[in-house]
Parts: C-alpha cells; sequence; structure tokens
C-alpha cells in the first residue's frame, strides 16, 4: 500500500509555480450553452516547450501525513521527471512518458516500471500521458470537444456534467477567461470520487498556471488530500530528464 501511494503522489505532484500576482476572475452570471464554454476555455490553451518548477506540499490520508518538497521537470508533450525530497535528500523519482511510467523510492530499495493502469484504476478514468498532463496544467482531464456535456451556473462558476460508462464528470469554470477551477470523477457504484481543486491562476507571459492545488480523493476506506504550495517555475529552458534505478534495487509489481 505505501508503495502505491508513493507512486500516486509522485503522479499527482507534477505543476507548481510561485504567484507574483494572480489572475483577475469573475462569478458567472449569464447563462452560457456547454459549446461556447468549451470554446471560451480552449482560448487560452498552455503553450511551452520546457518547465521547470520547485514545489512543496502536504499530504495526508488520515493515518499518515508527509511533508515534501519537489523538482519538476516537463518537456511538453514528451516526458515528465519528479524528483521527490525530503529534508534535501532524494527519497524518490518518477520518468513519465506517453508510453511508459518509471518510477523509485530510496526507502527500501524498490523500482516500479508500467504503464497507467494504476493511476487509471484509482482515479476511475481511463488515462494517458495527455490527460495526466492536462490535469496537472489545470486543464480538464478529458478532451471536452468529444463529449456530451450539460451546462449551468453552480456557485457563480459555470458547470459542464456528463457521464462516460458509470464515470460522473463535472468541470467549473470561471467566468473571466474561463479557467479551469475544478473537476470532479465520480464513481457512485464504487464509493468513489476524486476533486481536483484550483483555488487561483498565475500568468507567464500569457501562459495560465495554477499557482495552486488541492486534491481529494474519497473511497469507502477513507480519505486521501494532497495539497501544494508553489516555489518558482522556469519556462522554456534547457534542461536535462536524468533518471536511472540504483544498482541493487529491487524491481516490484504494484495491482
Amino acid at each position: 500500500m505505501l508503495k502505491k501511494i508513493s507512486l500516486i503522489f509522485i503522479m499527482l505532484f507534477l505543476v507548481s509555480c510561485k504567484p507574483k500576482a494572480l489572475v483577475a476572475e469573475s462569478h458567472a452570471s449569464d447563462v452560457m450553452s456547454s459549446k461556447n464554454i468549451i470554446e471560451n476555455h480552449y482560448k487560452i490553451n498552455p503553450d511551452f516547450k520546457t518547465l521547470y518548477i520547485k514545489s512543496a506540499a502536504d499530504y495526508d490520508d488520515g493515518k499518515q501525513s508527509y511533508s515534501m518538497t519537489a523538482e519538476i521537470r516537463i518537456k511538453k508533450d514528451e516526458k515528465i521527471l519528479v524528483s521527490i525530497r525530503f529534508l534535501g535528500i532524494t527519497m524518490a523519482k518518477a520518468l513519465i512518458t506517453p508510453t511508459q511510467v518509471k518510477y523509485y523510492e530510496k526507502m527500501g530499495g524498490k523500482f516500479f516500471e508500467g504503464d497507467y493502469e494504476l493511476l487509471s484504476n484509482w482515479l476511475g478514468t481511463e488515462l494517458d500521458f495527455q490527460k495526466v498532463q492536462n490535469l496537472f496544467l489545470g486543464q480538464p482531464i478529458d478532451d471536452l470537444n468529444k463529449g456530451n456535456y450539460q451546462s449551468q451556473i453552480f456557485e457563480n462558476l459555470y458547470r459542464l456534467t456528463g457521464n462516460d460508462r458509470q464515470v460522473e464528470k463535472a468541470f467549473y469554470f470561471e467566468a473571466e477567461r474561463f479557467l479551469l477551477k475544478k473537476q470532479e470523477i465520480t464513481q457512485p457504484e464504487k464509493q468513489r470520487m476524486v476533486s481536483i481543486n484550483y483555488p487561483s491562476f498565475q500568468e507567464f507571459s500569457s501562459l495560465f498556471l495554477p499557482s495552486s492545488w488541492t486534491i481529494l480523493a474519497n473511497q469507502a476506506t477513507g480519505r486521501t488530500t494532497i495539497k501544494a504550495d508553489y516555489n518558482s517555475v522556469a519556462i522554456n529552458e534547457e534542461m536535462s530528464f536524468p533518471y536511472s534505478v540504483p544498482d541493487g534495487y529491487e524491481r516490484i509489481e504494484i495491482k
């Protein structure tokens, strides 16, 4: 279970930035069709080549809690490298590509190589690299142009709702730039719900990124909360993605 938590934590820890000035937002007041909401949202897409991010986060599942720091390197649409550190010591690394997830953790000397099945089962919806990248960039995990959604105003936000194979999904947008404020994935039959909240955004040379996020995962067995506070971000710098499993580590299978 600890290995599963560690991998999930790394996969959910990929985008961060210290806000200098938060993006202005406004409340939804006029009824708008789902088509117009989607069109307005996609007018602003994250356009970059690389991101270098330093961040801090807290993890709590009711039984154990951690405070960690992370160094995140993203090459858009190609790969993501995450280094998790505790008291300045690298405790885990993950290299995520469109075809594979690689991960090792220092405690116990274990490593993992596999696909997206673990996170897909945990979140209750099929995942791939693009969906994971979108999630951490403050974008809907699904391509909204390919689904059917109902629109309404809910708590001063535009909300789109839809169903996909017994999975309920909801996306919430503010009315100034139609930035994503929250997305929810619910499996009522399995008593599962994951909510990803984006309280605020920051603009970097026309690139809008979440300035913070909170993930709440509720299951019949308990509740997990991950909160991120952001330190710094650099855009379009040259960077490497060093990853190698230390000698002597044992391969594990996560089911």
